[in-house]
């Protein structure tokens, strides 16, 4: 019976090592969601949105802030370093889990590292208590 030469042996050890460093772990880079909201759709009411805090609305891929009383403002949830998720809006910022990156609820500018570069801003209008991507 013939064995398998050497180079097989390493060809198949090289594909299955491909396979497993395909799968993600926790704190690796996620594929967003290919899913976006159309312009003019309502994305929440201004009464979900905390003064001083925000929330993550993630079929969209949006991140909205309420840095101050009345004044809404509208990120993308998907962090700049791996592109991550973000997780939550707390303390003042918009909080990556993957790595630990923050982003300021204010203008979406870095906080803290290991994020590249701020979040992308979302055009957003406020009609009444709705808000809507522009």
């Amino acid at each position: 019976m013939d064995e398998p030469s050497r180079r097989t042996v390493l060809a198949a050890g090289a594909a299955a090592v491909a396979a497993v460093a395909g799968c993600s772990t926790y704190g690796e880079p996620q594929s967003p969601p290919a899913t976006s909201a159309p312009a003019g759709a309502v994305l929440a009411k201004t009464s979900d949105v905390p003064v001083g805090g925000g929330i993550i609305i993630a079929d969209s891929q949006t991140v909205i802030t309420q840095p101050t009383a009345g004044t809404f403002k509208a990120f993308t949830s998907i962090c700049t370093h791996q592109q991550c998720p973000v997780a939550s809006v707390e303390g003042g910022t918009i909080n990556c889990d993957c790595h630990g990156s923050k982003y300021a609820i204010a203008d979406g500018s870095v906080v803290k590292d290991p994020a590249p570069a701020p979040l992308a801003a979302k055009q957003i209008t406020v009609s009444g208590d709705s808000i809507q991507l522009a």
